[in-house]
């Protein structure tokens, strides 16, 4: 049976997109599901951002995928790894890097915002930590493009749900709030379990940005 800790859990938050912001990422995530919705002919859904808080003993933790970097200050914000976006020449500009947080007692931007509040997913200890031990194995892949062929570009809610798979939280019940979609999701699910073609890719970009 799995271990319980009432100290440990996995606390995810579906945050509406571009909340709290200056209102252009939501103008432009309305604008792609506008796209998106007329090429799967169906009608728009709320677009949603994910993050997660890691509850341990030994303290709380923050993982989120931001883009861009705001500053070089990474170890401050508990960066482990940092990727492109949209190609690996761009990468080497800030601007053009996200980057993966595991930031002890950090902050959670909007997380007041997220739908439902916090929905834990997991409070088996052992879960909690291999997830965090995982974000140093999280691939590097390109953001905003489908390199490993799953269906839909690597974003911030593919690292998410490449963590809970890999961390073995059943994900059957794991699904965003109704209305909505997570663009991304699904990719990191079939990545985390091996479900794709394009396993050289994987190996290749492993660490490269970290």
């Amino acid at each position: 049976m799995p271990t319980r800790d009432e100290h440990a859990r996995i606390d995810l938050y579906w945050i509406p997109l571009g909340a709290g912001g200056s209102g252009f990422v939501r103008l432009n995530g309305r604008i792609y599901e506008w796209v998106q919705a007329r090429r799967e002919r169906r009608r728009p859904m709320d677009l949603y951002h994910t993050a997660l808080r890691v509850h341990l003993p030994e303290g709380r933790f923050v993982v989120e995928t931001m883009w861009p970097s705001p500053d070089d200050e990474v170890a401050a914000r508990g960066v482990v790894i940092q990727g492109p976006v949209w190609s690996h020449l761009l990468g080497a500009v800030r601007t053009f890097r996200y980057e993966v947080r595991r930031w002890r007692e950090g902050q959670l931007p909007d997380a007041d915002q997220a739908v439902g509040g916090p929905q834990t997913v997991s409070d088996n200890p052992d879960q909690a930590r291999n997830l965090l031990d995982a974000v140093e194995s999280i691939p590097g892949l390109v953001w905003g493009r489908d390199q490993m062929r799953a269906g839909e570009m690597w974003n911030s809610n593919s690292v998410v749900s490449w963590l809970l798979t890999v961390s073995r939280v059943p994900m059957h019940e794991v699904h965003p709030p109704t209305g909505g979609r997570a663009p991304g999701w699904d990719a990191g699910i079939l990545i985390g379990r091996g479900e794709h073609p394009e396993q050289d890719i994987l190996a290749n970009q492993m660490g490269r940005f970290g």
